[in-house]
């Protein structure tokens, strides 16, 4: 089977939105999961399933990629206690708002893992402190598909979680810029995140979360933040990744930690 898409155009999008209409891929609110057919035909293209035609112009994504600003650290440090930045203001990160080029640049430039694009249900998150200043930001993104830690803690099958996936949601970048040494900072932030992400989930995509993962890579960190939020260490990774199904790419190995947002989590993720 050949798909013969333009890449970037609008026959592109109307081919999307047609497959998602053939299949029914339809989010929480109704709406059609129109990046996820996309990721969908270009995973297929890589395995040699379909082929799709050469672009006729740049992506979207690399420019904005290519356009990120720098953020010069500030000449004062934040060095103080946490009682003399609070209250910090916790605000939900819009696509096209004013705040997520600061909120791309912070993580792009001084997150270890880099920053890009951001594929499926998502939510960002930048903290300022009382006076105004940025002092930490947050990713949530997709959950892994297959985690056995996490797959054991909460006791679902292979059916449930295919089913119930979309309950649960990665922390996929957390930074506290190098300027800025608040001790407890990073616990109390995460704590004002997890009272509100359930909520504001419901609110983007209609459906509410159950409970938050997070892979902590070790030696680099120790989890510490993540422990004084009182997340639950279930164990770690066994340093592959998703695309090593002959034991030939290695990873490295990563703690696994989990916060559950409700208390009868399990019962909703297993839910038939």
């Amino acid at each position: 089977m050949i798909f013969w898409l333009s890449t970037g155009t609008g026959a592109e999008r109307g081919s999307r939105e047609e497959l998602c209409l053939r299949w029914g891929w339809r989010n929480a609110k109704g709406q059609l999961k129109d990046m996820a057919a996309r990721s969908l035909l270009l995973k297929l293209e890589r395995r040699g399933l379909i082929q799709l035609p050469k672009r006729q112009r740049p992506s979207n994504n690399a420019l904005r990629n290519r356009s990120i600003p720098l953020v010069a650290p500030p000449s004062d440090p934040i060095r103080c206690a946490l009682r003399e930045v609070q209250p910090l203001s916790v605000s939900s990160v819009a696509p096209g708002s004013d705040e997520l080029g600061l909120f791309n640049a912070l993580l792009a430039q001084y997150h270890y893992l880099g920053h890009r694009n951001t594929v499926g249900e998502n939510h960002r998150y930048l903290l300022r402190d009382r006076l105004g200043r940025p002092v930490a930001c947050a990713l949530f993104g997709s959950a892994a598909w297959a985690c056995a830690p996490r797959d054991h803690f909460i006791g679902w099958a292979p059916a449930a979680r295919r089913r119930n996936l979309q309950g649960l949601t990665n922390n996929t970048r957390f930074l506290i810029p190098p300027w800025v040494q608040v001790p407890h900072l990073a616990s109390h932030v995460l704590g004002l995140i997890a009272r509100r992400i359930r909520a504001d989930w419901q609110t983007r995509y209609g459906h509410p979360l159950h409970a938050l993962e997070t892979f902590v890579e070790r030696p680099r960190f120790k989890g510490t933040c993540y422990q004084a939020a009182n997340w639950m260490r279930l164990g770690a990774t066994q340093g592959r990744t998703r695309n090593d199904r002959d034991w030939s790419i290695r990873s490295s190995v990563k703690d696994v930690y989990v916060y559950p947002l409700t208390p009868d989590f399990r019962r909703e993720l297993c839910a038939g």
